[in-house]
């Protein structure tokens, strides 16, 4: 399916950029049209932070790759607009065009034989471009890279180009001293870096811009759904339709010391309006508050299309019967907290009576690194944080199911390898229940027929997108779990509109023509 936002491998990327400059000749036309780009971001950066460009202080920080030479060519261009532009070079060499038109055009140039020059433009700058490394490097930043990053001031805005020096382009993952840009400007096609975790934080605001590369014919690695394809994908019950029609979600959530757990799980499928009906199986004390707080709930066991299972689940025998039965039914299940032993250990000694499109796993990284202490691969919570596609990676193949891992960027994880990436939330989402209400949603879009892939996909995508509204209405301030599941109808019914909007420009045309047509990206913006 092509997306609204896709990521290939470097090698990929720069496979594709050897061959069209070998069929049509190895001039710099692409460098120059990535240049053109950059310099024009650069300066809105500019005129935003600082009201103008004029008598500006740029430096840029410049290696030997294309990405240094990109960084020169900028330069020129900003001089023209009355910057004043400082080139620092990281190594004895560069892109010797780039080095002349910076001279010719009046600009600086610092070399490697004058390294306290180097900080003192740095200690005045008003812009920082990072053009040290580039997709076909990774690892940390050592030597004079990494001094002259630690000397960027605290304040000034940075503009990585292509990925941020440091962050390793294709894992995202981070192992020492990197660049941590305010925006970044990728080429073309995004690297992997700009949406995994923790590279996607370093990366800023990310800008996809177009410098005539043709489109790659390899798989991507990862993708990000946007409102247009959210619009396309979302359950819409038809004239026909009845709330048994429309899938019945199980769930086994709750325990008389976490009721709210249970609320909010039913919160969260009711409100997503995905499935017709939430029936909740708990001790009577937490029905109780479930229905109360959630009076279109169904209390009971009767015929469910899937199951949500195990959310403040906590030493309760029926409770445990009942998440046994459901997972050794062979229906869709979102699996979380309190259910994640029962599943991980059955699937792990042969039991998959189920498909990985119908598991979906729902781990925090606390909760990841006890799955993979019950496979018997040690890992603490700091390790996943650093590296979550991987781990998310190893659980999804040694299990044989989906993997949502949640976090600021959350990851879902085929055990295939490919990932998805979501990442529309404030920070101010980080607060108790939160994961409850997500697991709602996807339970209810599991029930309403999707895979456990799109399901947890597109509920990440809605989760985020409810607590960024819910942040909207609370004037920036704190929010709450409940807050993210009363503002998930109005996301939804926003993405609804769109599509209608969309429908006279995409008629009966599958999502990958859509996609073509429809540029609305979700945390990468394009130009």
């Amino acid at each position: 399916m092509t997306t609204s936002s896709t990521a290939y491998r470097a090698t990929d990327v720069l496979a594709a950029v050897a061959t069209e400059l070998a069929r049509k000749g190895p001039d710099d036309r692409l460098l120059r049209r990535a240049a053109a780009h950059l310099a024009t971001i650069c300066a809105k950066v500019l005129a935003d932070r600082s009201g103008g460009i004029y008598g500006r202080r740029v430096v840029l920080l410049v290696g030997t790759g294309n990405n240094g030479a990109d960084a020169l060519l900028a330069g020129p261009r900003l001089r023209r607009r009355g910057a004043l532009v400082t080139a620092v070079l990281v190594a004895d060499t560069a892109y010797e065009p780039g080095v002349s038109a910076m001279l010719a055009a009046g600009g600086h140039v610092v070399r490697v034989d004058d390294p306290a020059a180097g900080t003192e433009a740095l200690a005045r700058a008003d812009l920082v471009v990072d053009g040290i490394i580039g997709e076909s490097s990774s690892g940390a930043l050592r030597g004079r890279a990494a001094e002259l990053v630690a000397a960027i001031p605290s304040g000034v805005p940075v503009v990585a180009v292509d990925l941020p020096s440091g962050v390793d382009p294709d894992t995202g993952e981070i192992s020492g001293p990197h660049v941590k840009a305010d925006v970044t400007v990728t080429f073309s096609a995004a690297k992997p870096c700009t949406l995994l975790p923790p590279g996607c934080h370093a990366a800023g605001t990310v800008r996809l811009v177009d410098v005539g590369l043709p489109p790659l014919t390899v798989a991507p690695t990862v993708r990000r759904l946007g409102a247009a394809e959210l619009a396309a994908l979302w359950p819409i019950p038809g004239t026909g339709a009845h709330k048994y029609t429309r899938g019945v979600l199980g769930v086994v959530a709750g325990s008389d010391t976490y009721p709210g757990a249970a609320v909010l799980v039913v919160l969260g499928a009711v409100q997503s309006g995905a499935a017709g009906i939430a029936r909740f199986v708990g001790p009577p004390g937490v029905t109780a508050h479930v229905l109360s707080a959630v009076p279109e709930a169904v209390p009971g066991i009767g015929q469910v299309q899937a199951w949500l299972l195990g959310s403040g689940v906590e030493d309760d025998e029926d409770q445990d019967k009942a998440i046994e039965t459901a997972l050794a039914s062979g229906l869709p299940c979102v699996v979380d907290a309190g259910a994640l032993e029962a599943c991980v250990r059955r699937r792990a000694a042969g039991d998959r009576v189920a498909s990985s499109d119908r598991v979906l796993l729902t781990p925090h990284a606390g909760e990841m690194a006890r799955i993979l202490g019950w496979l018997d691969i040690p890992a603490s919570r700091a390790d996943i944080e650093a590296r979550p596609a991987y781990f998310g990676r190893v659980v999804a193949r040694a299990l044989d199911v989906t993997v949502l891992v949640k976090g600021a960027a959350t990851l879902i994880v085929q055990p295939d390898g490919f990932v998805a990436s979501q990442a529309e939330a404030p920070p101010w989402l980080a607060t108790a229940g939160a994961g409850d209400v997500l697991a709602g949603i996807a339970g209810a879009l599991m029930a309403a027929g999707l895979d456990a892939f799109d399901a947890g996909e597109m509920a990440a995508s809605i989760h985020g997108r409810a607590a960024a509204l819910a942040h909207q209405r609370r004037a920036g301030g704190p929010l709450t779990a409940t807050a993210v599941a009363e503002a998930t109808p109005e996301v939804i019914g926003r993405l609804l509109a769109l599509q209608s909007h969309l429908n006279p420009l995409i008629g009966d045309s599958p999502i990958s023509q859509m996609s073509a047509r429809i540029s609305n990206l979700s945390g990468v913006s394009t130009i």
